[in-house]
């Protein structure tokens, strides 16, 4: 596994993240940001939760079609435009996120936007995997 996630015991506990990462592969993918759009480019989803799915479903196919599996991930940053809610809604997050990706946790990042490309889109994903 050319991942190792570290979580020392002198941190707090890590909630859906690893404190670090440390990568020992041959090759990077650096995946670009996505949000919930659909595979016509519309906005698909009113809420936190649905596009979250939709956008993290997006990160993980291009991650897939570059040879990837979520545990792959090294490196998540997540761009929300209400970070409080983003909070409140975390526990659902994290179900979708274990749904979709399991619980290989990279190292991650959450901060808030004024907007993203598309004023619609309430949350975009990008992220860095390391493959054998």
């Amino acid at each position: 596994m050319p991942l190792n996630r570290l979580n020392p015991v002198d941190l707090s506990p890590p909630t859906g993240f690893s404190h670090a990462v440390t990568a020992t592969g041959s090759r990077l993918v650096f995946l670009a940001g996505q949000t919930a759009l659909d595979a016509e480019g519309k906005v698909t989803g009113t809420s936190l939760p649905e596009q979250f799915e939709q956008a993290l479903t997006n990160l993980l196919t291009a991650l897939r079609h570059a040879g990837g599996t979520p545990a792959d991930l090294a490196r998540v940053t997540v761009y929300a435009t209400d970070v409080a809610d983003y909070r409140e809604q975390a526990p659902q997050l994290g179900r979708i996120w274990r749904k979709l990706a399991g619980r290989d946790y990279p190292a991650m990042a959450v901060i808030g936007a004024v907007r993203l490309w598309d004023e619609q889109c309430l949350v975009e994903l990008d992220g860095v995997a390391v493959l054998d």
